[in-house]
């Protein structure tokens, strides 16, 4: 089971950028589709983007399109997601999740980190 640590959240002032990190354990990470949701407070847990095992493929949910890119770098196990532009309503807690698959990546995947807090201020 892949084991994952995100980082590089906090507070930003509407307009400015943030990167998040997520660190893998295993060596396998390469197999792994990873993605990145968030969870607003009082909101369900949202999708944001994807990625394929090998970079080749990316997904991403309408309202962050052309802001956020999501990235991967195989031989440091770490997955990223570049935020720009970002919005108040950009405001949660966002999380890596890992899984064999890209398709289940984007709804139910099979691991999860613990989460990292983005607060944009107005």
């Amino acid at each position: 089971q892949v084991q994952l640590v995100e980082s590089g959240g906090g507070l930003v002032q509407a307009g400015g950028s943030l990167r998040l990190s997520c660190a893998a354990s295993g060596r396998t990470f390469s197999s792994y589709a990873m993605g990145w949701f968030r969870q607003a407070p009082g909101k369900e847990r949202e999708f944001v983007a994807a990625i394929s095992w090998s970079g080749s493929s990316t997904y991403y949910r309408n309202s962050v399109k052309g802001r956020f890119a999501i990235s991967r770098d195989n031989a440091k196990n770490t997955v990223y997601l570049q935020m720009n532009s970002l919005k108040p309503e950009d405001t949660a807690v966002y999380y890596c999740a890992a899984d064999g698959s890209v398709a289940v990546v984007t709804t139910k995947p099979g691991a999860w980190g613990q989460g990292t807090q983005v607060t944009v201020s107005p």
